[in-house]
């Protein structure tokens, strides 16, 4: 084989193999192929200018890794009607520490207070954000029922006005036959009367439901206290 045949037999048996190129191997610029310019598409909306955070709103802004604050509306279209807004509160804050709150504007005992939530009782024990089911949700509204109607009104408000009594100078006193008897004021239904009401019964529902926790056999309880009362 002479020298000019095994020269080409060599470079042919290269030109089949892959070209390999080294990992630091760097191309010349200078030959690469010409490429037009690339023009980016013009935008059929301006963009929006950048907001900055002095312009951001105080009572929408909380400081970083904490949770907003939360608005509780509570409402009772019965007796007593309520219309109550409680605003910048915890998340973490529990249905007694609303209920405290409650009592403290109305004068209204907050064993006698009961909060729903969709028309269902929660118990104290609960927190706010346990309500909270949608995410960006600022408001949660409770209903409050209070057990005994009117006459639990009557009572707080006759404990109000005796302790303010008291404070001003003790209790008022009449004298009848030469002794002294204290007046006392009956204020809506008493004793018996108070079970011929709607809202009596109303009320002893949602407590037994509150109870049980079995809306239906609350129902059945009631319907036969209910009968044996009406029966008897």
């Amino acid at each position: 084989m002479t020298e000019v045949s095994f020269a080409r037999t060599f470079l042919s048996t290269l030109d089949a193999k892959p070209t390999k190129i080294p990992a630091d191997h760097v191309e010349d610029p200078r030959s690469y192929p010409s490429r037009p310019p690339y023009i980016l598409p013009r935008s059929h909306r301006p963009f929006s200018a950048p907001v900055s955070s002095s312009s951001t709103s105080p009572s929408t802004s909380h400081p970083p890794g904490s949770e907003p604050s939360l608005t509780v509306t509570l409402k009772s279209l019965r007796n007593p009607p309520l219309d109550i807004r409680l605003t910048s509160q915890s998340p973490n804050t529990s249905l007694l520490d609303v209920k405290n709150a409650v009592a403290s504007q109305t004068g209204l005992p907050v064993d006698k207070m009961r909060l729903l939530y969709k028309k269902k009782p929660v118990a104290d024990s609960k927190v706010l954000k346990e309500l909270v089911e949608e995410e960006g949700q600022r408001e949660v509204e409770l209903g409050v029922m209070v057990l005994g109607g009117a006459a639990t009104v009557a009572a707080a408000a006759a404990a109000a006005a005796g302790g303010k009594a008291a404070e001003e100078g003790g209790q008022t006193e009449a004298k009848v036959g030469g002794e002294e008897t204290d007046k006392h004021v009956a204020v809506g239904p008493h004793g018996t009367a108070v079970l011929e009401t709607e809202e009596f019964w109303t009320d002893l529902g949602g407590f037994l439901q509150q109870r049980i926790r079995d809306e239906g056999a609350a129902k059945e309880v009631l319907g036969r206290f209910k009968g044996a009362w009406e029966g008897r």
